[in-house]
């Protein structure tokens, strides 16, 4: 006599449901493996775009004028002219360049400087106290982020020069200060960063407001603050319209400016002396200084985020 054991349903439908979970992690795993490759690739040929363009400049500024023409753009030409090169935009125009450089660095810290101090202070305003009609003049401010700046050139030229200060640093440095997007990144981290019960301990304690925020608040909005600082040093630096329209004057001239100069002379002809090299040159060594900002700055950023991974 025989006897046959029979699979009971439970085990059974535990096997089944085991392999039915088996099968569906070796569906998700090949998905998975092709969303991590696509995104690699999305990555790269963002990395690829951004990074293109400067490997170029930098390849470009070790060349002459006629291996800029005759060789391949991402590839080094016949003779090594970085150096020779450099000597040229130092020393073109008794040094116009240095001047250049200069006035866009001040300029530059000036206003980041400047719009640091007024959206932080206002930023932290809007974030921890109640006043009346704060929302709409806070909504006022943000919409004025969807006016092209452009379209506020005019009227700054018209009221600068009723004051009297166009061609002069104050027409560069003021309406470069005033950055509402900056404002509203202050005011959203600082909602956030700032704990109101820190606050009322600290009131508690007998701390001014002053006191308040320049030893409790400021150094909790560190990351927010070296954010608008690096984007106002950057939208300065690289501005051009606005000193076109407000200087005329070439001591007074930012290194932007001053090298569309160079290039329009370049491209007018007529005896003018080629400066392609030298203005190619001139662009590289400018963006220096912002990479070197980028690269020490950033480490505010690094710490801001550890702080705050520690603080939750």
């Amino acid at each position: 006599m025989t006897v046959t054991a029979t699979p009971r349903r439970g085990n059974s439908s535990h096997v089944v449901s085991s392999q039915v979970r088996a099968a569906s992690r070796k569906q998700k795993k090949p998905r998975r493996e092709r969303k991590s490759v696509i995104l690699t690739i999305a990555l790269w040929a963002c990395a690829g775009y951004f990074l293109l363009p400067f490997l170029w400049l930098v390849l470009a500024s070790t060349k002459s004028d006629t291996d800029l023409f005759t060789s391949f753009g991402l590839a080094f030409g016949k003779a090594f002219s970085l150096f020779s090169n450099i000597g040229t935009v130092f020393s073109y125009e008794n040094g116009s360049f240095g001047l250049w450089l200069a006035n866009s660095a001040f300029y530059s810290l000036s206003s980041a400087l400047g719009a640091v101090i007024l959206s932080t202070l206002a930023g932290y305003a809007f974030a921890k106290y109640r006043f009346s009609g704060g929302r709409a003049i806070f909504s006022a401010l943000l919409g004025s982020i969807m006016i092209p700046s452009a379209a506020l050139a005019l009227p700054t030229y018209l009221l600068f020069a009723n004051l009297n200060l166009t061609n002069t640093a104050w027409a560069i440095i003021l309406p470069s200060i005033v950055n509402p997007f900056g404002l509203y990144l202050l005011r959203i981290y600082a909602a956030d960063a700032v704990d109101d019960s820190l606050l009322e301990a600290a009131r508690l304690d007998g701390a001014s407001e002053f006191r308040i925020f320049w030893q409790v608040s400021v150094r909790l909005l560190g990351p927010a603050i070296v954010t608008v600082f690096l984007l106002a040093l950057v939208g300065t630096w690289n501005n051009y319209f606005l000193p076109l329209i407000m200087l005329n004057q070439s001591s007074l001239y930012p290194i932007t400016v001053g090298l569309a100069q160079w290039a329009a002379s370049s491209n007018a002809g007529g005896g003018a002396r080629v400066l392609f090299s030298t203005v190619i040159t001139g662009s590289f060594i400018s963006v220096i200084p912002l990479v070197a900002a980028f690269l020490y700055l950033q480490r505010f950023w690094q710490s801001g985020l550890s702080s705050g991974s520690v603080k939750g």
